[in-house]
């Protein structure tokens, strides 16, 4: 099958990240499914399919809707996401619950819906957009960062058990970029109030903010992805976004786990 006849399935593709990457693989020919709530959002060139992702049904009947209309699922870009942001002591487990529900547990249900499609066809490759925060726990975002460590750890064991079938697990980390996510991001309930935290998270959701609005171009996710799926043989993970992001995040291993807190601390205005 010719590259520009791959079938891609993109979750979330109506904003942000998913449309960049929907629009950019549409404009080079592929065969693309972009998925969303809001379906008739899509680019030109993607076929919508309805799909929430934290409801099974839903998830099951947007799969078959794509084999009703292609072959074949060549590549799987897991990137619906959303954010929480509060204290974690503040933030409720019904709250948390939501987090993992789209962010983890969507990834997972559209994994087990079309893996079998690609151990049937005989390979395929799966490319889960995590984040910078799934390296490094961000303060008042620790239901998100913990989402996307989940995620990671959950790529990596599927990396080893989909070896065997020829069907390859890449993990991609954005830092910030100029996307709806900054203005969809829920607060946890009474945040700004919090007699305790309020002060302090307002000043550090400011520089989270600035630093988003002020971001990379969504369009850098997509030129990633397409040489993703053109590789032979892909890396396990890639980051792209804000050059001083990618450092810090590359350094942590090679730094005493203090000093490089201090950093973190000292850049969000901790300390």
């Amino acid at each position: 099958m010719p590259e520009q006849a791959k079938v891609v399935l993109i979750t979330g593709a109506s904003s942000g990240l998913g449309r960049a990457c929907a629009a950019h693989l549409a404009a080079k020919e592929y065969i693309v499914f972009g998925t969303s709530r809001q379906p008739a959002a899509m680019p030109v060139g993607v076929q919508p399919i309805a799909l929430d992702v934290t409801n099974d049904a839903s998830v099951e009947q947007a799969v078959t809707a794509v084999l009703k209309r292609a072959p074949r699922i060549d590549v799987l870009v897991n990137n619906a996401g959303m954010g929480i942001a509060g204290p974690i002591e503040e933030t409720t487990v019904e709250e948390a619950k939501r987090q993992f529900e789209v962010n983890f547990f969507g990834v997972m249900r559209l994994c087990q819906q079309v893996i079998p499609v690609m151990r049937e066809q005989g390979n395929g490759r799966i490319i889960n957009v995590s984040s910078m925060a799934g390296v490094v726990g961000l303060p008042f975002q620790g239901l998100y960062s913990a989402s996307k460590f989940a995620m990671e750890g959950f790529s990596e064991a599927l990396r080893f058990e989909l070896d065997p079938f020829n069907i390859q697990v890449v993990v991609v980390q954005p830092g910030d970029f100029r996307t709806r996510f900054t203005a969809s991001r829920r607060v946890v309930a009474d945040a700004f109030a919090s007699p305790v935290y309020g002060a302090l998270f307002q000043r550090v959701l400011q520089r989270f903010e600035a630093e988003e609005n002020s971001g990379a171009n969504p369009q850098l996710v997509a030129e990633l992805l397409h040489r993703i799926i053109l590789a032979k043989s892909p890396r396990f993970r890639y980051r792209v976004g804000a050059w001083f992001q990618r450092f810090y995040v590359g350094l942590r291993p090679f730094l005493p786990e203090k000093f490089f807190a201090n950093l973190i601390a000292t850049h969000y205005g901790l300390r």
